[in-house]
């Protein structure tokens, strides 16, 4: 019996993904293990791996294709067994078919329901389109339409998602709201690469310009809010109009903690191959705070609050994609330098845009660490449907008053917001306070961890 290869679900809110490229041609005999496609989600690329050995039979899905978690791409079976849908074309209207049994089937998003029951027609103006573009239409229905018809508008907005582009090419596009079918392709087969969009983009701002009509007075610009932007704006505000959030804000002497890393510098750096960052020290820290008070690690699901086992950090990652989240499971069980050989390893996939499905989703606590870009201190927002997420600013010299001296220290920010439906003040703040003693007197790890 031929296995199905499914699209992952990544992450609770991701609602479509999008085939970058198939890694392994139709009818190949693969092994377990090996890659056979590229997928993007929620900025991140991630790739899937072949589960059995066989012959691989893909879907009628095309790289550039969206569709949504669960969605079964191919099938990796003995080298008769065809992948078992399969899509017949008449001048009115598209129906699918099982090819073992020839019954109809439902596909994986309503246009295939649509087009099972016969709906989906094709309007004139589209099919010359179709025509003049050499665009197999049978492609179209199964890449998702929100109507009963497939129109000209359609075919348009399959264009544009099946023009070649790289991944990072495609995010750095949608992040300046720039139209790819305006961007001349240098790449092999005339592919867009991250180059030509800059070259594009230079070109489009090099003049005051809009994308949505005549601006107002004084306006030089108005860009619609779509892509990358649009999908964060949308789970920010959802953040922030769902969770009664409250932030705390504590003033840390770090100056224990910056010579105690200067001390692993010195002395663990060649053994490990690595230098523990501040966020590997703080996630060890964040961890066994989580360990002692558990109402933090927690979430809030159809009213009710649930403690969880599991400590899942989420350490935010800046990327060329834009920020990704990738996850540390069973944190609070993992030694410092295991920690940070993860924690390197998710950071160097997530900026080469390789993270794995496993990588993203799952979380129960975050860190957001902006101190790098000099910020002393910010609100963070609340990854739902977690708790708290903890914002750590810059460690900077500072005078204060230190054993009744005003002495220079090394001072940082930390920054908790949480869910005051799931937690209170105090309780939060006990949370904090008890990070905020490791950070002061690191020495404590020695009875403690």
């Amino acid at each position: 019996m031929a296995t199905q290869v499914q699209i992952p679900r990544v992450g609770q809110n991701t609602e479509k993904v999008t085939i970058l490229r198939w890694l392994v041609e139709d009818g190949v005999f693969v092994q377990k293990g090996d890659d056979i496609l590229e997928i993007e989600a929620d900025k991140a690329a991630l790739t899937i791996q072949a589960e059995e050995k066989g012959y691989l039979h893909r879907g009628p899905y095309q790289e550039s294709d969206e569709v949504p978690p669960l969605t079964v791409v191919a099938v990796i079976g003995a080298s008769e067994e065809p992948f078992p849908i399969k899509v017949e074309y008449t001048e009115t209207s598209f129906t699918i078919n099982n090819v073992q049994t020839g019954d109809s089937v439902l596909g994986n998003n309503d246009s295939m329901a649509s087009i099972q029951q016969g709906k989906s027609h094709v309007s004139p103006r589209a099919r010359r389109l179709a025509k003049e573009k050499g665009i197999d239409l049978t492609q179209v229905a199964l890449s998702g339409i929100p109507g009963e018809a497939i129109t000209e508008r359609e075919l348009d907005a399959y264009l544009r998602r099946r023009l070649p582009a790289t991944p990072v090419a495609r995010s750095v596009a949608a992040e300046a709201n720039l139209d790819l079918s305006a961007v001349k392709g240098t790449g092999p087969r005339g592919i867009i690469t991250k180059e030509d969009v800059e070259r594009a983009q230079a070109a489009a701002t090099s003049k005051p310009r809009t994308t949505t009509g005549i601006p107002p007075d004084g306006v030089t610009e108005r860009i619609p809010l779509r892509g990358v932007r649009a999908l964060v704006s949308e789970r920010m505000a959802a953040s922030v109009h769902t969770a009664a959030r409250v932030t705390l804000m504590m003033e840390v002497d770090g100056t224990e903690l910056v010579a105690m890393r200067d001390g692993l510098k010195r002395r663990v750096e060649k053994d490990w191959g690595f230098v523990p960052s501040y966020n590997d020290i703080l996630a060890k820290i964040c961890a066994n705070a989580l360990r002692q008070f558990p109402y933090m690690n927690a979430r809030l699901t159809e009213g009710m609050i649930e403690y969880l086992r599991d400590i899942n950090l989420g350490l935010a990652t800046d990327t060329e994609r834009g920020l990704v989240v990738p996850v540390i499971r069973d944190a609070d069980k993992k030694s410092l330098r295991e920690l940070g050989a993860e924690f390197h390893l998710l950071v160097e996939r997530a900026r080469d845009g390789k993270l794995l499905p496993g990588d993203l989703g799952g979380g129960t606590f975050t860190i957001s660490n902006l101190g790098m870009f000099d910020v002393d201190a910010f609100t963070p927002i609340i990854n739902l449907p977690e708790t708290a997420i903890l914002g750590v600013g810059r460690i900077a010299p500072k005078p204060v008053i230190f054993d009744g001296q005003i002495v220079v220290r090394q001072m940082l920010m930390l920054c908790l917001a949480f869910d005051h439906r799931v937690v209170d003040g105090a309780p939060a703040a006990r949370f904090l306070k008890h990070v905020k003693g490791f950070i002061e007197e690191p020495y404590v790890w020695l009875a403690e961890f």
